[in-house]
């Protein structure tokens, strides 16, 4: 925890006496300082990526670290959606990050067709109201 985190910062000055506190992410234990936030707390425990996109499985971490962007979001004592960044650690909280989620399609985003004309195409001859996928 120690190891990736600014100890003596040269506008905020020495952080000494920081209450530790424990949580666990995806099962583990790790610690943190009170008043850190979850992601704060886990990068300076190392940990760079906190959920995968839903659809494609790609890696996804803090990006903007001031709540705008939602690409932090872990679930927190099963509430899921929550931002990571503006979230303090407490003790014993259970964070878990987002994964890949069952697609609600049939096929895969290759296959959809790029242009309108080229859906038209794709389902010609099809009747209204019949799913396309």
């Amino acid at each position: 925890m120690l190891n990736n985190r600014i100890l003596d910062h040269p506008v905020l000055g020495k952080l000494e006496n920081q209450k530790t506190v424990t949580f666990t992410f995806d099962g583990i234990l790790y610690k943190g300082f009170e008043g850190d936030t979850i992601a704060s707390a886990l990068l300076a425990n190392g940990i760079r990526q906190l959920r995968v996109h839903e659809e494609t499985g790609a890696p996804r971490a803090i990006y903007c670290n001031i709540g705008h962007c939602f690409e932090c979001r872990v679930t927190v004592d099963q509430e899921q959606g929550v931002r990571a960044c503006m979230t303090p650690v407490k003790e014993n909280m259970t964070i878990e990050s987002g994964k890949l989620q069952a697609a609600p399609f049939k096929s895969v985003p290759e296959e959809w067709p790029r242009t309108y004309a080229e859906f038209e195409q794709n389902n010609k001859g099809k009747k209204v109201g019949v799913p396309h996928v």
